[in-house]
């Protein structure tokens, strides 16, 4: 049960980038641009904690998901402090 709530995580974050990013193509709104971005981070940290917990169990990609992590919410904080005016 735990592995598809992680692929759904994962597909579930690329979707919203893949439409947040369409998005911004038809608009060339800012902040759909820095969202999809934080979007993809967010994809690549779900397909990370996949890949912990699952695929490779006995490696410890903890620093990896937390630096995705970080990187995800500061592009989102990003966007909303510079590009939401």
């Amino acid at each position: 049960m735990a592995v598809a709530v992680y692929l759904l995580c994962m597909l579930t974050s690329a979707f919203c980038a893949a439409l947040l990013l369409r998005e911004f193509y038809r608009t060339q709104a800012r902040l759909l641009l820095w969202s999809s971005l934080s979007f993809v981070a967010w994809a690549a940290n779900n397909a990370f904690v996949f890949a912990d917990l699952v695929v490779l169990p006995a490696i410890d990609l903890s620093i990896v998901r937390a630096v995705l992590a970080l990187i995800a919410i500061s592009l989102l904080l990003y966007g909303l402090i510079w590009d939401a005016s």
